[in-house]
């Protein structure tokens, strides 16, 4: 999945129009067009964008994936990232209702994982509850910090154009409480915390 931003990208970059007609726009919303909350996705509006979001995706990804076994699995985590992907579209849609500034990349849906890597982390395989210490730390400096960029306007690949950061967010968010229902109907055991049949008592 992390490997498809940039080949995307490359196909994008030599397009003729650069696949703006994929883009997501708010007005979209209010005209009935909905494909761009997906299509949008697939689209980066520079190499360090696509990279950028590409390293996010495996960093964050891979404890996600891990949560998960076999075939169900792969399914449940691309429905993860497709459907945070999707929600943070729509949720910056609605704050910028009406607006035609397009909206291009994978950072709602990474933010989704990153959401969701969010009560992985320090759990031992395991998810930890939204009202764990280290969760409610965690998200604080996340969305601190994605508030300070989004509002300074600096980042690498930016090159001038705004940073949705409201759709990181609203990815944020969904992933953070996504993961917890997707655990506890989906989650494969995890063998390292697998205790052995017919275990007892140590003995001396």
């Amino acid at each position: 999945m992390a490997a498809s931003m940039p080949a995307l990208y490359a196909f994008q970059e030599r397009s003729t129009d650069n696949w703006l007609g994929l883009a997501f726009a708010p007005i979209d919303l209010a005209e009935g067009r909905y494909g761009g909350l997906f299509t949008s996705m697939l689209l980066h509006g520079s190499w360090a964008h696509a990279l950028m979001n590409a390293v996010g995706a495996l960093t964050f990804g891979a404890p996600v994936a891990r949560l998960f076994r076999g075939t169900v699995g792969v399914a449940v985590f691309l429905a993860l990232y497709i459907c945070a992907g999707i929600f943070a579209a729509l949720g910056y849609g609605l704050v910028h209702w009406g607006s035609t500034d397009p909206l291009v990349g994978a950072s709602g849906a990474v933010f989704g994982l990153i959401g969701a890597a969010t009560r992985l982390l320090g759990g031992g395989g395991r998810v930890l509850p939204l009202t764990s210490r280290a969760v409610i730390r965690t998200s604080v400096a996340w969305m601190a910090v994605n508030a300070v960029v989004g509002l300074i306007g600096f980042a690498p690949g930016v090159d001038g154009a705004r940073i949705a950061w409201e759709a990181h967010a609203f990815g944020f968010l969904f992933g953070i409480l996504a993961i917890g229902p997707l655990a506890r109907s989906f989650a494969g055991p995890d063998e390292r915390f697998d205790s052995p049949p017919g275990l007892g008592d140590p003995r001396a």
